[in-house]
């Protein structure tokens, strides 16, 4: 992407999300994003997109062998969970008391 736009995205760090595409697709099971990588678009959501990693032994890792860790996965690929619709929604922004507050288009309720 280019430096000289910093893109805005409605997902942050912690939130409840579902994966709408991709091998790891399920609408039903929200799952928590444990990284956002801005620069690049993409996420890193818990339990998705698992990579094998094979790691040589260090002092940390005596013994070293093969770990397996989640790999970013691209923003478009994942919508905001709506706890009390209990479905994925869109967002939008407004603004209250001076601060950008996230509203899901399902249920308009903030969103924490």
């Amino acid at each position: 992407m280019s430096n000289r736009f910093k893109p805005k995205y409605n997902i942050k760090k912690g939130d409840s999300v579902v994966v709408i595409a991709g091998d790891d697709k399920d609408l039903k099971k929200p799952r928590t994003v444990l990284e956002v990588i801005i620069d690049k678009g993409r996420v890193v959501v818990e339990g998705v997109n698992i990579i094998t990693k094979h790691t040589k032994p260090s002092a940390q890792n005596t013994k070293g062998g093969i770990v397996k860790k989640e790999a970013p996965i691209h923003i478009s690929n994942v919508m905001l969970w709506d706890a009390k619709a209990g479905a994925p929604a869109k967002v939008k922004r407004s603004r209250e008391n001076g601060k950008l507050v996230r509203i899901s288009k399902k249920s308009g309720e903030a969103i924490k």
